[in-house]
C-alpha cells in the first residue's frame, strides 16, 4: 500500500515537471524550434484529440449512408420501413377481398344460387338454351329467394361502395333518365309485397337506357329474372333491369346516362310478357323510381 502511495505521488509530482522539445536540422545541428512541454498539457492535448475524433466519427455515421455498412445500425428503419409497407399491403388486400365480396353478394341477390356461367349472346341463343334439367321452384323456394333478396340488397351498401365515387347528398338535383322511353307502368312499386321496383311495358327491340351514369357490376341470366344488368351509380345508388332479351354491356363498363344498355324481353320465369322490371335502390334500400322520374 505504501508502494502505490509512493507511486502515485511521483507521478503527480511528474505532471508539473518541465521539458523542452527543441527541433534542430539534422545537418547543420541548427535550432530550428523550441517548445516546453509537461506531461499535463501531453494529456490534455491527446484527450482533445480523441474527443474530436470521436465526434467527427459520430458526426459521420449519424448524418451520412455509411451506418448502412455498419452491422445491426440500420435494422430499427429498415423494421420501421417493412411495417409500412406491411401495412399498406393488408390495405389493398382488403380493399379488393370487400370488392370481390361486393360483386358477389350482388351476383347472389340476383341469381338465387343459379349457375350462371355463361349466358346467351342474341335471341337464337337463348331459344336454344338447354333448361330440361331445371326443376319446377316450389313456392317455399320463391319465399326463400325474396326473403335473401331483401336482407341482401339491405346490406349491400355496407360492402365496398367504392366501385365509383360515393358522393353524398340529395337526390333531388340528378337528373334521371327512363329506361324505357314512352313506357307504360303496368305494375308498380310494392315493397310490402316483394316487389321492389315497376314494371314497364314497351314495343319489342326497345332499348333498355341506363337512368344515370355509373359502372356495370353485374351482367347475367338468371332462372327468374333472365337477362340481368346492373349498374353501380355514384350518391350510393344501385339500378336494376331484368327480363331483357339481349345485354349489351358487360361487367366493368363504364356507362353514360342515357347510354344503351340491354334490349326490352320476356325472359325469366317471373316474366309473363315483354317489358322491363327496374329497381333502384338508394343507401341498400329500395325507392320508388317515380318519385325521381318521369315515365
Amino acid at each position: 500500500m505504501e508502494r502505490l502511495k509512493n507511486w502515485f505521488q511521483n507521478w503527480k509530482e511528474g505532471l508539473r515537471n518541465t521539458y523542452r522539445l527543441v527541433v534542430m536540422n539534422d545537418n547543420t545541428f541548427e535550432e530550428v524550434g523550441s517548445y516546453r512541454l509537461t506531461q499535463l498539457n501531453i494529456y490534455v492535448l491527446a484527450s482533445s484529440i480523441f474527443v474530436i475524433l470521436v465526434c467527427l466519427v459520430t458526426m459521420v455515421i449519424a448524418f451520412t449512408s455509411l451506418k448502412e455498412y455498419i452491422p445491426g445500425y440500420g435494422d430499427v428503419n429498415l423494421k420501421d420501413q417493412a411495417d409500412r409497407l406491411e401495412r399498406k399491403v393488408e390495405a389493398i388486400e382488403d380493399e379488393l377481398v370487400a370488392r370481390e365480396l361486393y360483386i358477389e353478394r350482388i351476383q347472389k341477390v340476383l341469381t338465387g344460387g343459379v349457375d350462371t356461367t355463361s349466358y346467351a349472346k342474341d335471341d337464337n341463343d337463348f331459344d336454344h338454351m338447354d333448361t330440361s334439367s331445371v326443376g319446377e321452384p316450389i313456392p317455399e323456394d320463391y319465399a326463400i329467394r325474396a326473403e335473401i333478396e331483401r336482407s341482401d340488397m339491405q346490406s349491400i351498401g355496407d360492402v365496398a361502395l367504392s366501385v365509383v365515387s360515393s358522393d353524398e347528398g340529395s337526390l333531388e338535383g340528378l337528373h334521371f333518365y327512363s329506361p324505357v322511353k314512352g313506357a307504360v307502368i303496368s305494375d308498380e312499386f310494392q315493397p310490402k309485397k316483394d316487389h321492389y321496383g315497376i314494371d314497364l311495358l314497351g314495343p319489342k327491340n326497345t332499348p333498355i337506357i341506363s337512368t344515370l351514369g355509373g359502372i356495370v357490376i353485374l351482367a347475367d341470366y338468371t332462372y327468374e329474372t333472365g337477362y340481368v344488368i346492373g349498374v353501380q351509380h355514384s350518391h350510393n345508388l344501385l339500378s336494376f333491369y331484368k327480363h331483357n332479351s339481349k345485354l349489351l354491356k358487360k361487367v366493368g363498363d363504364r356507362v353514360s346516362p342515357g347510354e344503351a344498355l340491354a334490349v326490352i324481353g320476356n325472359t325469366g320465369e317471373l316474366s309473363d310478357g315483354p317489358h322491363l322490371h327496374f329497381e333502384l335502390w338508394y343507401k341498400s334500400k329500395p325507392v320508388n323510381p317515380r318519385e325521381y322520374m318521369i315515365f
